[in-house]
């Protein structure tokens, strides 16, 4: 009978041990702007793709996905200085395939604007704030504003991670059938 309890604890744990590997590396496809067509002229500052960005988390790995007409737009990743002066003519990436996605490899800043002319002058750009991957499970304090170099991201409430760090601990308890 010992021998049926251990094996089961070890296949307990070793399912344990694939979902806490699969729900900690989840990249995401991420719509940019939230819904097809965000790529454009805002109509308003309320409507600008940096408000919805500083309203959203980015981490390593996910992917941006942008939505447009290519025979009238492009997608320019430039930096810091050329999307500040909406300078087109020294992009480190340029889109014109109508569906970009863009991946986000590293954390930090990447800035984004139009390449047509006077689109980012009238608001047709966007900086997206990669966060920093996590290298411990606890919480830990959100950075200063010195160690940001963009817009500023909404803090979001930590009781959905906890709630999710709790139902691994409630399943790793029930799986191990400790409880």
């Amino acid at each position: 009978m010992a021998g049926f309890s251990s094996s089961r604890a070890l296949s307990s744990s070793s399912l344990l041990l694939i979902f806490l590997l699969f729900s900690f590396s989840e990249a995401r496809e991420i719509l940019v702007g939230g819904k097809t067509g965000s790529w454009a002229i805002p109509s308003s500052e309320s409507q600008s793709l940096n408000k919805w960005a500083e309203s959203t988390r980015f981490r390593v790995g996910d992917t941006l996905v942008l939505k447009y007409d290519s025979a009238k737009d492009s997608v320019l990743r430039v930096t810091k200085e050329d999307y500040a002066n909406c300078n087109v003519s020294n992009p480190i990436e340029q889109h014109k395939d109508g569906e970009t996605k863009l991946h986000l490899d590293q954390p930090g800043p990447f800035y984004f604007i139009s390449g047509t002319k006077g689109h980012c002058e009238k608001g047709q750009k966007v900086i997206v704030v990669v966060m920093t991957p996590r290298k411990h499970y606890g919480i830990s304090p959100a950075p200063s504003p010195a160690e940001v170099d963009g817009p500023a991201v909404a803090p979001t409430s930590s009781a959905t991670s906890l709630q999710g760090g709790l139902l691994v601990v409630a399943f790793g308890i029930f799986a191990l059938g400790l409880f």
